[in-house]
């Protein structure tokens, strides 16, 4: 099953064991998808899915952030809520080492010497890290190990 169905029925589900913050999220996503769908005249694979994830994930983070510094913590708990719940959709993190292992073996094979060829280097991961890294992170190893 692909992830776009697993959550279509994973709303549904929710929606049976009337659990309205998850359906709430849920739908959020749903919602996403659609949108992305509909603007770009496409039908969403998993990268794709996974990149609407990746992209709500990270902005349910700088909200928790915000929320903090506001000592808003009601809205701390709801994001991070939303957080846990979008969160078991993307796959397994990988480490640091195999993160470093992916970085090298794409700088040996795009041959890439210097700063200049960072996007290069990003082309080859990008693909292999989506929804299981921080992709500003791997940036920084890039960049570090370019320089």
């Amino acid at each position: 099953m692909d992830l776009k169905t697993r959550l279509l029925d994973d709303i549904k589900t929710a929606m049976k064991a009337k659990q309205a913050d998850r359906v709430a999220t849920l739908r959020l996503v749903a919602a996403a998808m659609k949108q992305k769908e509909v603007d770009e005249r496409i039908s969403l694979d998993d990268a794709g899915v996974l990149g609407i994830l990746e992209k709500m994930l990270k902005q349910r983070k700088e909200s928790i952030a915000l929320y903090q510094q506001g000592g808003r913590s009601d809205l701390v708990n709801k994001e991070q809520a939303e957080v846990d719940i979008i969160s078991r959709y993307l796959p397994q993190a990988l480490s640091e080492t195999e993160i470093d292992q992916i970085i090298s073996g794409a700088i040996t094979a795009s041959g890439a010497v210097g700063i200049k060829d960072m996007g290069k280097v990003m082309a080859q991961v990008k693909p292999q890290l989506a929804g299981r890294a921080d992709m500003g992170v791997v940036s920084g190893k890039i960049k570090a190990k370019l320089t």
